[in-house]
């Protein structure tokens, strides 16, 4: 795609026209909203909410729902905007359902979704969103907007369709290693002994464990030193507590028994942060790959809390670990690890793929709606467009 013709011959010397979001949509009452206790896992109509999940529930009861690919959904407290392109009928309140006027409702999804600037006051949330500025081309020729309209939606589609392929890859990869996880350090009995040639023993008889003794504010920008604190992103500092092979866990925090780091060589650790040194009966990566699988549900059934949210050094202490022979953790290890950099590394496998595509969509979104910005009452022609440079 040539960057410095295609809107050119898109738009063929003709004018765009800047109006705001309010100008061009109306928002819809939805026909009937349910109360959320009626919500349920399956059902035949979705419906749908504001946040992350969109989707949050459905219900066979019959109720009027909205058509398809007619509505953009914006959540009066976030910044999610999506497009229904399924009949679905509102769930909570604070939710707004924007009809667009013109025949081509995807377009103005994706330029409201590129050019809103989220609003921190919630109360003015939806009057500040309504004054995003949408481009329409060729405002005096309708049959040629939309089909320029038409044409943007198509290539962006394209873009959309490819990370959400690549997403479903990744769904059933994940499942598929969380399969074949679960063959692979699937041994006879869990509890503590001997069970036909596999030996079950603690996890405080196969490693040493204990913590660091620095705190976050210690972190320094471009120290020499990986810093593992309790995040999911490693810090830097210029000094090293250790160097050795050990997995790394966060003692407190979101990321309590699900974040774990696998170190290698020299680093520094936070005073709240635990390190695992696999003793020389054990092959490390063998002990990251069980406590990263099944610590998080040993933690859970074990305290006497619904969620745990600080760990101690005798949870540890207590973890079972089967312990079959060195060449036998071996050959598990090299399974498991291809799957995991297939399924979460972030340099190679799917994840890599689907960020590049990401980033490739957003390229082409930014360049295809680098309309000229007109000022007030001043239509630009076409010839006064800039463009981005092509990506790297």
């Amino acid at each position: 795609m040539s960057s410095m013709s295609f809107l050119e011959k898109l738009l063929d010397g003709l004018e765009v026209e800047w109006k705001a979001l309010g100008e061009i949509v109306k928002t819809v009452t939805a026909p009937a909203k349910l109360k959320r206790e009626s919500y349920r896992d399956v059902g035949k109509t979705p419906i749908i909410d504001q946040g992350v999940n969109f989707i949050a529930g459905y219900t066979d009861e019959d109720v009027k729902a909205l058509p398809c690919n007619e509505y953009v959904i914006f959540g009066d407290h976030s910044e999610h905007i999506k497009y229904v392109d399924f009949s679905f009928i509102q769930g909570a309140d604070g939710l707004k359902i924007l009809k667009t006027v013109s025949d081509v409702s995807k377009y103005i999804y994706y330029a409201f979704q590129n050019f809103y600037q989220k609003e921190l006051n919630y109360k003015r949330h939806w009057s500040r969103a309504s004054e995003t500025l949408i481009p329409i081309p060729c405002p005096e020729n309708p049959k040629k907007s939309l089909e320029i309209q038409a044409e943007i939606v198509r290539i962006l589609d394209t873009f959309t369709e490819m990370t959400t392929e690549l997403t479903t890859e990744l769904t059933a990869r994940k499942k598929q290693y969380n399969y074949y996880r679960d063959q692979l350090l699937s041994f006879p009995c869990s509890s503590v002994g001997t069970q036909g040639e596999v030996e079950w023993k603690t996890l405080g008889e196969v490693a040493k464990i204990g913590t660091g003794s620095h705190d976050t504010q210690d972190a320094i920008e471009d120290g020499d030193y990986v810093f593992y604190a309790r995040g999911r992103e490693p810090l830097r500092l210029d000094v090293f507590d250790f160097d050795e092979t050990a997995i790394i866990t966060a003692g407190d925090g979101a990321g309590v028994g699900k974040v774990f780091h696998y170190a290698q060589g020299k680093y520094a650790l936070h005073q709240r942060a635990y390190r695992i040194v696999p003793s020389e009966v054990m092959e490390p990566r063998f002990v990251y790959h069980c406590i990263r699988s099944y610590f998080y549900a040993y933690i859970q059934k074990a305290s006497v809390s619904s969620s745990v949210t600080s760990l101690r050094r005798p949870m540890f202490l207590n973890f079972p670990i089967p312990v079959p022979s060195l060449a036998e953790q071996a050959r598990i290890v090299a399974i498991l690890d291809k799957f995991d950099a297939l399924t979460n590394s972030i340099s190679e496998g799917l994840p890599r793929e689907i960020a590049l595509r990401q980033k490739q969509y957003a390229y082409y979104r930014d360049l295809l709606l680098s309309f000229p910005k007109a000022k007030p009452e001043t239509p630009l022609e076409c010839g006064e467009i800039t463009w981005i440079r092509s990506a790297k």
